[in-house]
């Protein structure tokens, strides 16, 4: 990802392509893919050595994953995606500012990318589809790392903001929180480590809270978005026969607070809540509910179960003829 939205003034034009940013974008695949990953070596060696992770630790390890997981599933996929509901001013930044630390590239970039994936979704023009290189063992293996991770680095045509995010762009307060991406992803990072130092009275504290609860985090929440491009089309099962190849998987709907259910999510892509099924956890559709009792959000979208049972055999009957 790049640190700045690209606008081409032709709102037909779907892409830019800007090869002056190839620089930019691999400092930010650097710095926020490849260093938490080492950061993530880095804990586990201290752990083989003898420094533990303390309760300290697993506290900001736990809270900010939390936190900014949620800011990500809630507020960058569910609202800024797709509109699945409307929120204050307060919220949409709050939520903002949670994704941001994640470090998934600026918003605005990063909507437009994902509303792109569902117009083109497994097919050309898909910015991180795995189905794109061939059916041999080496061509799949080059897709999933394709749809996981190396398409942060390589892609070359960026989506135009002002065809796929002009409500956004409109959104002031939005792209205000957008232009200060770096500074949100910096807090995320020293914020643990404040704590870590101040909660433990020492400098070890504060530079493991900046690894737990930075870098480690950091890692963990990435690969659970980068998880659902990839494992998410490839691995687990299909509760409706869309035309793409989404999956619906429990072992990243747990973790990724919901975004596991990603089969489900394309088949009602505005759908506030991903998990249909009352055995599905979705604990970032259970904040969407908590948020609406709160009076904090409202017209919030979810289907009803005839709806949902309509569209499951309406996809079943396309697939058979």
């Amino acid at each position: 990802m790049i640190t700045e939205p690209l606008v081409n003034p032709d709102k037909r034009q779907k892409t830019v392509t800007a090869p002056h940013l190839r620089v930019p974008q691999t400092i930010h695949f650097i710095l926020f893919e490849v260093v938490p990953f080492l950061g993530f070596i880095t804990a586990i060696v201290l752990l083989l050595f003898g420094i533990p992770m303390t309760w300290v630790d697993l506290g900001l390890f736990i809270s900010l994953w939390f936190l900014t997981q949620i800011g990500f599933t809630v507020g960058w996929h569910r609202l800024f995606s797709h509109n699945a509901f409307k929120a204050n001013v307060v919220v949409r930044v709050t939520l903002a500012i949670l994704g941001s630390m994640a470090a998934p590239g600026p918003l605005l970039l990063a909507v437009a990318a994902h509303r792109r994936h569902h117009e083109y979704a497994d097919q050309p023009g898909d910015p991180h589809s795995p189905h794109l290189f061939g059916e041999g063992v080496t061509d799949q293996i080059k897709g999933f790392w394709h749809a996981h991770d190396g398409w942060l680095a390589t892609n070359r045509e960026h989506p135009n903001t002002i065809h796929y995010v002009p409500d956004l762009l409109r959104d002031k307060a939005l792209t205000t929180a957008s232009r200060y991406y770096w500074l949100w992803v910096i807090l995320g990072l020293v914020i643990p480590a404040i704590l870590g130092g101040v909660l433990t009275n020492s400098w070890l504290g504060a530079f493991q809270g900046f690894l737990w609860g930075g870098l480690v985090r950091m890692f963990f929440v990435n690969n659970l978005i980068n998880g659902v491009n990839s494992f998410c089309h490839v691995l687990g099962g299909r509760s409706f026969n869309t035309p793409d190849h989404s999956r619906n998987n429990l072992w990243l709907a747990l973790p990724s607070l919901g975004e596991g259910w990603h089969n489900s999510h394309h088949a009602f892509p505005q759908s506030a809540i991903f998990g249909f099924d009352w055995w599905q956890v979705d604990i970032g559709g259970w904040v969407v509910l908590i948020l609406e009792k709160l009076g904090l959000i409202w017209d919030v979208k979810i289907p009803k179960a005839d709806t949902i049972k309509a569209k499951k055999a309406f996809l079943a009957a396309r697939k058979a003829t």
